[in-house]
């Protein structure tokens, strides 16, 4: 729950941008949950919205909103965020392979895209909509009900579409009643970046995966939150005049500036751009976006080149205060994890980084600890809400990642990136150093498939486009 002081900042607001001459909030003071007389859209009588401000673990705070009218009857309730629209959008997966993990909060907002893939591979989409706060089970219940509620009516008037959604209705069904169900998978896209599932400490590998993402132009304005036209003309007209990127030779260590889009207000901002060289290794990109409206600053690094055989498995044996200032270059699509630290962070949640060994764990610490004790907001620890087995068993990791960052305790690293493009500084060439391994290994199926290496076709991909093209000319002509 809130403190009291919360929930008057949010009673004021109400008042300042809801209410009416008039118009009353109460507040139960026992629950914390306001009252405000409101419109029912469906009888236009008068209706009752509750609100209550609740503060959820790992993530941020909420709005519970719960309508009900006397005269109809109608009911509704949904979820909205009580903060602003995150800079980046966020992408959820989980998968569930067990009763724990059904019983997993889910927070999805009315702008989410929530899929389903059952175990037999079977997906299941669900459009944007109402806000919801429920658990995994909730939603496969939810779509359940949609899907098979009207049955009935399609087996009459759409029975291909009625024998489509059998197997589909059937597996939901399974899933519910614990019937040979697991594993399955769900994913939860948010352009706001303010839809969540709940983590565990429990998870390794590829099972709970978070991956944050720069909105789009278009998404932004799909939110209403787009740039004003007169920066978008001025954008556009900036990127002809800087001509074709193919035409121009990008020299080692110069800085190239563009135009761009922030992500944090919005507004006009510059990204500036450098080739790097890296020695024993290859050219990278970096980029750095700096807005002089909101000060939003972010870096990132990409690599070039083609796609390797094979991935990379790099291992770095830190003794010293020598290795933590090794340079360390993470792309975005490699993982790290620590046997020693229990840290395991999943590709694409930090993005590329070029850093040293410290700022690295110095930056996964200092976002851990914004997601879990909201260090941005001295007036709150986290701990109210907050179990305290999970509390402390958090305090037991911080304190041995804070031990790694000082010198202080000796550990082993090691950064798995299928594309190979990722990079630990070697002290001893061209001899050996043996507080590195490096060792190239065939990447699974699922890596394949998350880099979209899977449908890729390189040969003869010129002839299934001119069929491609061929079929819809003909379907043109025939409509």
């Amino acid at each position: 729950m809130v403190s009291k002081a919360d929930n008057d900042a949010l009673e004021a607001q109400f008042e300042s941008q809801f209410q009416k001459p008039g118009d009353l909030v109460e507040r139960d003071d026992d629950t914390g949950a306001m009252t405000i007389d409101s419109l029912c859209m469906n009888c236009h009588e008068q209706g009752v919205t509750r609100l209550l401000l609740l503060r959820v673990p790992y993530f941020r705070d909420i709005i519970l909103e719960s309508f009900e009218c006397e005269h109809c009857h109608l009911k509704n309730n949904s979820i909205k965020s009580a903060g602003q629209i995150q800079e980046r959008g966020t992408v959820y997966t989980l998968r569930v392979e067990n009763e724990e993990d059904l019983q997993r909060q889910v927070i999805r907002s009315d702008v989410s895209g929530f899929k389903l893939t059952t175990k037999l591979g079977n997906e299941i989409e669900v459009p944007k909509g109402t806000g919801q706060l429920t658990n995994v089970e909730g939603m496969v219940q939810l779509i359940h009900e949609s899907l098979s509620g009207e049955q009935d009516l399609r087996k009459d008037q759409a029975p291909e579409l009625y024998a489509a959604l059998v197997p589909i209705i059937d597996s939901l069904e399974k899933i519910m009643s614990r019937e040979d169900a697991f594993p399955f998978t769900i994913s939860l896209d948010d352009l706001t970046g303010n839809s969540w599932i709940a983590p565990n400490s429990n998870d390794r590998g590829n099972k709970y995966k978070r991956h944050e993402y720069p909105r789009t132009h278009e998404q932004n304005e799909e939110l209403g939150i787009s740039a004003d036209a007169n920066a978008v003309n001025q954008e556009d007209t900036a990127q002809v005049e800087a001509g074709d990127p193919e035409d121009l030779d990008i020299v080692d260590g110069q800085v190239y500036t563009i135009p761009a889009e922030c992500p944090g207000c919005n507004k006009e901002a510059e990204v500036n751009i450098k080739k790097v060289n890296i020695p024993y290794f290859k050219e990278v990109l970096l980029f750095g976006t700096n807005c002089g409206h909101c000060g939003y600053k972010s870096s990132a690094i990409k690599t070039g080149g083609e796609v390797p055989e094979k991935g990379k498995r790099i291992t770095l044996q830190v003794d010293n205060e020598v290795d933590l200032s090794r340079d360390i270059l993470k792309s975005d699509t490699a993982g790290l994890y620590s046997s020693e630290l229990d840290l395991d962070v999943q590709p694409g949640t930090l993005g590329g980084r070029f850093t040293t060994v410290e700022g690295l764990l110095v930056e996964i610490r200092d976002q851990l600890k914004g997601a879990i004790f909201d260090v941005d907001d001295s007036t709150r620890s986290g701990g109210d809400s907050m179990v305290s087995s999970d509390k402390e068993k958090w305090q037991r990791f911080f304190s041995r990642l804070d031990q790694a960052i000082s010198g202080e305790l000796k550990f082993a690293i090691t950064l798995q990136d299928p594309m190979a493009s990722s990079y630990v500084q070697d002290l001893c060439s061209p001899a050996i150093d043996h507080q590195i391994t490096t060792e190239e290994y065939t990447r699974s199926a699922e890596e394949e498939d998350d880099l979209g290496l899977t449908d890729m076709k390189t040969e003869g991909y010129e002839e299934a486009q001119a069929e491609a093209d061929a079929a819809k000319a003909d379907a043109t002509q025939k409509e």
